[in-house]
C-alpha cells in the first residue's frame, strides 16, 4: 500500500495513527461530497432546463426547491422493490453497484483543493502532518480512472441481460458497443495529455499547469480536449447519445425492468458519474484546483485560505462543465446508432490517433534536437495521406456493399 500512496507525503513515515485518522477523514468527505453532490447536480440540472424551457422546476421542496433530490430519494426508498419471474436474482440485485461503486472510486484520484502557492504544490498541514486534499494519488491515477470507468459498462450489461425481458437487454448490448467505440478515442486522447506531462499522477499533472499558457489543453493543441470531451460524453451515457435509454426503441432501456431503490442507484451513478468526469476534465486541461494565473498575475479569492481557495477554483471549473452537460441535455437531439458509431470509429479515433503521432513525432524531435518546423510539417502531411486513403477505403468499402446488396 505504500507504493500505491507514496506520492502523498502523508505516508513518507508509515502508517501511524494520526495519518490514519486523516485517511479515514478523507474517506469520508469523498463519499459525502460525493453524495450531497450527486443530490445537487440533480437539482441543478432540473433548474437549469427549467430555465431554458421557461418553466418553474422544483420549488416545493426545501427553499429554492433544494430538496426535491431527497424527496424522490425517500419516495424511492420505500416504493416495492420488484424482480423480474425471469431474471437472474442474484445478478440482477448486484448490477446496480457495479454502475454505483465504480463511480465514487474515480472520486477518490481527484485533488480536491490545496495550497499552490509560493511553490507549495498543493501539499497542506492536516493536525501537524503535510498531505494533498485527495483521498489517493497513486503513481497510474490516471490508468485507475480509465479502469474504473470502463467497470461501469458491466453493471449496465448485466442489469440488461439479468432482467430477462429482450429490451433490456438491446439497451445493455448496445451499452457495451457504444463503450467499446469511444473508449479508444477516450484513452487516446488521454495519451496525449500524459505525452506533454510525463506523468500519470493527477496530482502530478495539476503541478505542471500553473498558467493559463501551461493548461494542457493549451499545450497539448485544442484537439484532445474536445475529443476527450465528446468521448466522455458517450461514457457517461449523456445526450444526445443516451441510446442506451432511448425509451422510443426500448421501452426504457436497460433498466426498464428495476424499481424502487435500485433503479434509484442507477440514477445516482449517472449524475455521479457526470460530476467525476466533469472533475476529471478540469484536473486534465484546466489546471484542477489551481488557481487562475495569466503571466505572473494571479487572480486571488479575497478573505479565503490559500487551501481554501483551490477548492472554490475546483468547483467553480466543475460547474462550468457541468452546466455544459446540462446545455447537452436541453438542447442537442439523440443521435441515430449509425450516426453514434460512425463518429466513434470514422471521425473521433483517426483524429486522436493522428494528433497523438503528432504530438509524439515533436516529442521525439525536440530530444533529439531536430526542428520543429520539418518535424511538424513531415507529419502532418503523413497524417494527412493518411487521412486521405482511409476515406478511400471507406469509399470502397461502401461501393462493394452496395454492388453486394444489389446482387440479392
Amino acid at each position: 500500500m505504500s507504493s500505491l500512496f507514496a506520492i502523498d507525503p502523508l505516508l513518507e513515515d508509515g502508517l501511524l495513527w494520526t495519518p490514519l485518522l486523516i485517511i479515514l477523514i478523507k474517506v469520508l468527505v469523498v463519499f459525502v461530497v460525493g453524495l450531497v453532490a450527486t443530490m445537487l447536480m440533480v437539482w441543478f440540472e432540473r433548474k437549469v432546463i427549467a430555465g431554458m424551457q421557461n418553466r418553474v422546476g422544483p420549488n416545493k421542496a426545501g427553499p429554492w426547491g433544494l430538496l426535491q433530490t431527497l424527496a424522490d430519494g425517500t419516495k424511492l426508498f420505500f416504493k416495492e422493490d420488484l424482480i423480474p419471474e425471469r431474471a437472474d436474482r442474484l445478478v440482477f440485485r448486484l448490477a446496480p453497484y457495479l454502475v454505483l461503486v465504480p463511480a465514487f472510486l474515480a472520486f477518490a484520484i481527484i485533488p480536491l483543493g490545496g495550497d499552490f502557492r509560493d511553490g507549495k504544490g498543493g501539499i497542506v498541514t492536516l493536525f501537524g502532518h503535510e498531505t494533498r486534499l485527495q483521498l489517493a494519488d497513486p503513481p497510474v491515477g490516471v490508468l485507475f480512472a480509465l479502469a474504473i470507468s470502463a467497470i461501469a459498462v458491466y453493471g449496465i450489461m448485466l442489469a440488461g441481460w439479468s432482467s430477462g425481458s429482450k429490451y433490456p437487454l438491446l439497451g445493455s448490448v448496445r451499452a457495451s458497443a457504444q463503450m467499446v467505440s469511444y473508449e479508444a478515442a477516450l484513452g487516446l486522447s488521454l495519451a496525449a495529455v500524459l505525452i506533454v506531462s510525463g506523468t500519470l499522477s493527477t496530482a502530478g499533472i495539476v503541478n505542471l499547469q500553473s498558467s493559463i499558457g501551461n493548461w494542457n489543453i493549451v499545450a497539448t493543441g485544442f484537439v484532445p480536449f474536445f475529443i476527450f470531451m465528446i468521448a466522455a460524453t458517450a461514457e457517461l451515457n449523456r445526450p444526445p447519445f443516451d441510446l442506451v435509454e432511448a425509451e422510443q426503441e426500448l421501452v426504457g432501456g436497460f433498466n426498464t425492468e428495476y424499481s424502487s431503490i435500485r433503479f434509484a442507484l442507477f440514477f445516482l451513478a449517472e449524475f455521479m458519474n457526470t460530476i467525476t468526469m466533469s472533475a476529471l476534465i478540469v484536473t486534465l486541461f484546466f489546471g484542477g484546483p489551481q488557481p487562475i494565473s495569466i503571466g505572473d498575475t494571479t487572480l486571488d479569492i479575497p478573505l479565503l485560505p490559500n487551501a481554501i481557495e483551490g477548492t472554490v477554483w475546483l468547483l467553480l471549473k466543475v460547474l462550468v462543465f457541468l452546466y455544459i452537460y446540462v446545455w447537452f441535455r436541453a438542447t442537442l437531439p439523440r443521435f441515430r446508432y449509425d450516426q453514434l458509431m460512425d463518429l466513434g470509429w470514422r471521425i473521433l479515433i483517426p483524429a486522436s490517433l493522428g494528433w497523438f503521432m503528432l504530438l509524439a513525432a515533436q516529442r521525439v524531435g525536440r530530444d533529439a534536437g531536430w526542428d520543429q518546423t520539418v518535424v511538424t510539417l513531415s507529419t502532418a502531411i503523413v497524417l494527412i495521406v493518411g487521412y486521405v486513403l482511409l476515406q478511400l477505403a471507406y469509399k470502397v468499402s461502401r461501393a462493394n456493399r452496395e454492388q453486394d446488396g444489389a446482387s440479392f
